[in-house]
């Protein structure tokens, strides 16, 4: 499936092709037509997801195909966001991917001056993308005019809860028109999401991609504690001592991927490696090789391995622990699929203490941590 068959129009396309995607990710397949059809939407993605562009995408082209007004714009979108990060990711993919349509956006966080953005309110944007906290304090100063929005999106809602803006998104709700597109993004369905949702969604669609802070029950998970110099030994200690034959092992960096893989295939372990940079055609020949066990390691960064799905795999590594704690559960989800059983394992020096940690209260678990005689790391 390609963007082209999602109804896009030629000027997204372009902007989309140009940022070097081709083929949607899961959420936005779900999400992008109903939103085009105009429909409200309960989304379930996390950061990662590729939930923005989902939700980015199909408002332009709303925005797009609308009758247009004249003279000045008015705000027509307005996208709450938790936090000022947030909110410049979200601005800077609405310019990339509006780069080739008409329309103006600001951007509006607390921590930075509040005239700035009045004089580019004064001027007329189309798109808001906004923290709750200031853009109530524009609401008191009547700088902004939220009286002929049409579309509303809340971006990490679940967030938003957490960090006490209730009443503010409330207040922000009872500013809008009653006719309008609402689509809420979470990473979680809580009782209070659901009852917000219920509050100002009307008859939505719910796309939900696979919750990735849920590990499948089949996994089997442990830590193996060891020096990050003698982590290759090791691996190539594992995978020889208890003759495993099909392992898919993670890495941070593509550079430290091809290192891995060259150097197991130094210790006689037929390896390849699978990331970016590598062309289409290597890497789906890698993985054929793989699947059909003429390649014994496959060693991949995060982002090669998002489309992988291999059946039955029984081994999977994590030579680095990822920077974010979600990937490591979407690492670990290549195995144990379909009700097979499979093994995760992951090899920690002293310095990912602090990521562990992480992966560990995502989890809400503590993870079997086992050290291999004559592997002791120096230091805990």
């Amino acid at each position: 499936m390609s963007f082209n068959s999602l109804g896009l129009s030629a000027e997204i396309l372009r902007a989309v092709s140009e940022k070097g995607y081709s083929e949607p990710t899961p959420i936005q397949l779900q999400a992008i037509p109903p939103i085009l059809e105009g429909r409200d939407l309960l989304g379930g993605a996390q950061t990662g997801t590729g939930k923005t562009a989902g939700f980015t995408l199909p408002l332009l082209q709303r925005l797009q195909l609308a009758p247009k007004t004249h003279g000045r714009p008015i705000i027509r979108v307005l996208i709450l966001v938790p936090t000022r990060e947030l909110a410049a990711q979200v601005a800077e993919s609405v310019a990339t991917y509006g780069k080739y349509l008409p329309f103006q956006s600001a951007v509006i966080f607390g921590g930075v001056g509040i005239n700035p953005q009045i004089d580019k309110l004064r001027r007329g944007v189309d798109i808001v993308i906004a923290t709750p906290g200031r853009l109530l304090d524009h609401v008191g100063q009547k700088t902004i005019d939220l009286s002929r929005v049409e579309f509303l999106v809340l971006d990490e809602a679940d967030r938003m809860l957490d960090m006490g803006f209730i009443r503010d998104i409330r207040k922000i709700l009872a500013l809008l028109p009653k006719k309008r597109q609402n689509l809420l993004f979470s990473a979680t369905f809580s009782d209070e999401i659901k009852t917000l949702a219920n509050g100002f969604l009307h008859s939505p669609q719910t796309v939900q991609v696979a919750r990735r802070n849920t590990t499948a029950e089949g996994i089997s998970q442990v830590i193996h504690r060891v020096d990050s110099k003698r982590k290759r030994e090791l691996l190539s200690f594992l995978i020889r001592g208890e003759k495993w034959q099909q392992v898919l092992v993670f890495t941070r960096t593509k550079h430290g991927a091809n290192r891995l893989s060259e150097q197991l295939n130094k210790d006689g372990i037929v390896s390849a490696a699978i990331h970016g940079n590598k062309s289409q055609g290597a890497r789906t020949r890698a993985l054929a090789d793989f699947k059909r066990g003429a390649v014994r390691v496959l060693v991949a960064t995060d982002i090669a391995a998002r489309g992988l799905d291999i059946d039955q795999l029984p081994h999977v590594v994590n030579f680095e622990l990822p920077n974010v704690p979600e990937d490591y559960v979407h690492r670990i989800g290549r195995t144990g699929r379909a009700g097979s059983s499979g093994v995760a394992v992951s090899l920690v020096c002293v310095e990912e203490n602090k990521l562990l940690r992480d992966i560990e209260n995502l989890l809400k678990t503590e993870i079997s941590k086992k050290v291999i005689p004559g592997f002791e790391p120096k230091s805990r």
